[in-house]
């Protein structure tokens, strides 16, 4: 089987999955946003193990429900959200493979990604990368702009690149378990002050960090939309509209904040009353529906 004719053929996408690499960079001048994939770690972690580019693009599967076959001999590893999965051979044999680990996925043998046990996006990558064409120097899924290739769907073929030079040196990676925040269940977040926290009431930013708020339904790759104590302003009026990234919590006139992710918009006109610090955006990324966050002012900061 040779290099070109290599690929993954998708039998069933699951709720949502993308192609994604870590991004396009130096376009925000464009009104184009960087995109890539909400849990860049998890996505270096798979390409390292492979010895791959760490750029290199990936599936990002949302909550698990992917099925895929294999074109050619490939190898595969799965990092991020651990879900159940298991591999079935052309003859029909079926065996569990491990997360953050190097599997071989035999031609015509079938991947299925179960749901995930926690954490939200689990990341799919192949020895080669996926190799769709490239949108703006990415192959990045942007969902907010329309950027980047299609929604993988029944009967895709993704074609897979020549395997890199290098070959990789671990079979498996421990992967620590994210810190736990002061209550079981509760994901801990650390931000600091953001570049709008004078328009808002002086204990808000106390009020953000007091109590836990809960990921709604209502999220997706743009941003997070939560549940929690209100967030008052101390003015009124409208904010010119500025440049956002990552992590930052942007607050509407509902009081209710929204911490932007991957797909985020170049701009926004709400005033951000804090930014998770870059360290913990992957970690936010994970967080699913229903879970619930709190935030820390790093630093030392104190309130008064």
């Amino acid at each position: 089987m040779s290099e070109l004719r290599r690929a993954l053929l998708v039998l069933a996408p699951g709720p949502l999955t993308t192609v994604q690499d870590l991004g396009r960079r130096r376009h925000s001048h464009l009104g184009v946003g960087r995109s890539g994939a909400a849990d860049r770690g998890a996505l270096r972690l798979a390409n390292r193990l492979l010895a791959n580019p760490e750029d290199a693009a990936c599936l990002e599967v949302t909550l698990g429900g992917l099925r895929v076959r294999a074109i050619g001999d490939l190898l595969v590893t799965l990092t991020g959200a651990p879900c159940p999965a298991t591999v079935t051979d052309a003859e029909g044999r079926t065996r569990g493979i491990g997360h953050a680990s190097v599997e071989r996925l035999p031609d015509g043998a079938t991947l299925r990604l179960g749901v995930p046990s926690r954490g939200l996006r689990t990341y799919l990558a192949v020895r080669g990368g996926i190799d769709v064409p490239e949108v703006l120097g990415s192959r990045a899924t942007d969902l907010l702009s329309g950027l980047g290739p299609e929604r993988p769907a029944p009967g895709s073929v993704l074609p897979v690149g020549p395997a890199p030079a290098e070959f990789p040196v671990a079979d498996l990676a421990p992967v620590p378990e994210p810190v736990p925040g002061p209550e079981p269940g509760v994901l801990m977040l650390d931000v600091i002050p953001g570049p709008r926290h004078d328009w808002f009431e002086p204990g808000a930013l106390a009020a953000l960090c007091a109590e836990p708020y809960e990921v709604t339904a209502h999220s997706d790759r743009v941003g997070m939309r939560l549940r929690g104590p209100r967030l008052e302003r101390a003015r009124d009026g409208e904010l010119p509209s500025e440049g956002m990234v990552p992590g930052a919590l942007q607050v509407p006139p509902s009081g209710q904040p929204t911490l932007f992710l991957a797909d985020h918009p170049v701009t926004g006109g709400y005033p951000v009353i804090a930014v998770v610090r870059d360290h913990h955006v992957d970690r936010a990324a994970q967080a699913r529906p229903g879970q619930r966050i709190r935030f820390r002012v790093a630093g030392g900061h104190r309130f008064h």
